[in-house]
């Protein structure tokens, strides 16, 4: 991991693209957008980039956005495994920085999956396919929520954990897109607003459920000698993990619990840090079930108790034990197809005192120092985490 090496990684970089309901732009637009806004908020332009990582777009995704930006990168990463993909890739490029294989590596992406649907060019239909592991799950219409309805079932049956306590994830990051301008949705919502929506898959209603829009996601990392000439401060990458677990439901082990269980220790272990020494968590959350189960996996609360500590407002950034998704997630905020990239851009804009009326507040009353950012990817099938940290 990055500790074996003398030189240190930083984020220098981080921005999103336009996003939520974005009609006139294409993906490779929003890639663009986001990727120009990163190095402007680095301070640096795009000679200084060595590094490319991109996944989701084209037959040969950082082949063809790199072309598209006018990158010609001598180091790059296409790994795809689904909204964890972007931790992953922070983690691969983390470890090029500090081995000498590259100096700056840039993250992207974008994505029009909202209006793709708008405007005939997709359903809403989402499928990975019917061959190998699949073919034997795909004839019976075992669909992607359906994977997470039956996950969220599990843990209600072996922990007793309630609807309510579930619904209660989705009232607290409404309340947290609430300070968020930029938020799609803000109206806050009740527990029984979460419970009386039409039913999407049992046991999920739709406010269970995550929000589809445009949008994109850029960040930008450096060596550490790169730093100097940044106009933000930066950003430490301090450990990184990653897992996979299962490629069909058949072969995992246990419902109850996520692959971050592994990514998570692997990072803090890497980190010299633990989960009590965060001032927040950007959780992957393309259903309620995801922040509840993430949150005991990795660490901040034991195996069974996710839902008694989401209880009682614990997840606000006002007045919350531990703020998490403050920007709102993509429960309220965005989610345009694989999130992740959004994890890191709100991780690094909380670490820089960037957040506004949503900033989190650390232990001592000034900025915030330690959080932790944790992508799902699939159905549980893969896990990202990235614990990030400021001087």
């Amino acid at each position: 991991m990055v500790t074996v090496s003398s030189r240190r990684v930083a984020v220098v970089g981080a921005a999103l693209s336009d996003c939520g309901r974005v009609d006139d732009a294409t993906p490779y637009a929003l890639h663009a957008q986001a990727a120009r806004r990163a190095l402007a908020d680095a301070g640096l332009d795009r000679a200084h980039v060595d590094g490319f990582a991109s996944a989701g777009l084209g037959a040969l995704a950082p082949v063809e956005v790199a072309d598209y930006l006018g990158l010609r990168p001598t180091w790059v990463d296409s790994t795809s495994v689904g909204g964890s993909t972007w931790e992953v890739m922070a983690s691969h490029a983390a470890d090029a920085i500090a081995a000498g294989h590259a100096n700056a590596v840039l993250l992207a992406y974008g994505s029009t999956a909202r209006a793709d649907i708008r405007a005939g060019r997709r359903t809403g239909t989402f499928a990975f396919g019917a061959r190998g592991p699949l073919q034997f799950e795909v004839p019976y219409g075992h669909t992607l929520i359906a994977k997470y309805a039956m996950a969220a079932r599990r843990h209600m049956l072996e922990h007793g954990t309630t609807i309510e306590q579930l619904a209660e994830v989705a009232v607290q990051a409404r309340a947290n897109a609430a300070l968020n301008p930029d938020a799609m949705f803000r109206t806050p919502v009740t527990v029984d607003d979460v419970l009386s929506g039409p039913m999407i898959a049992d046991p999920f209603t739709k406010l269970h459920c995550c929000l589809r829009s445009d949008g994109g996601a850029a960040v930008l990392l450096a060596a550490e000698e790169y730093v100097r000439d940044c106009r933000t401060a930066p950003v430490w990458i301090l450990g990184a993990g990653e897992h996979v677990s299962h490629a069909s439901m058949t072969e995992w082990d246990d419902f109850t619990v996520s692959p971050a269980a592994v990514s998570g220790r692997l990072a803090f272990g890497r980190a010299g840090v633990g989960p009590a020494e965060m001032d927040f968590a950007q959780i992957y959350d393309a259903f309620t079930y995801m922040t509840l189960v993430t949150l005991e996996d990795l660490g901040f609360c034991g195996k069974g108790e996710g839902g008694a500590f989401v209880e009682k407002g614990r997840l606000r950034v006002e007045g919350g034990e531990l703020p998490v998704n403050t920007d709102g997630g993509g429960l309220s905020a965005q989610h345009p197809g694989m999130r992740g990239l959004l994890l890191l851009v709100e991780a690094v804009r909380q670490l820089r005192g960037e957040a506004g009326a949503r900033q989190v507040r650390g232990r001592d009353g000034g900025l915030p120092r330690l959080g932790v950012a944790s992508g799902t990817g699939g159905w549980f099938c893969s896990s990202g985490t990235v614990v990030l940290g400021r001087e």
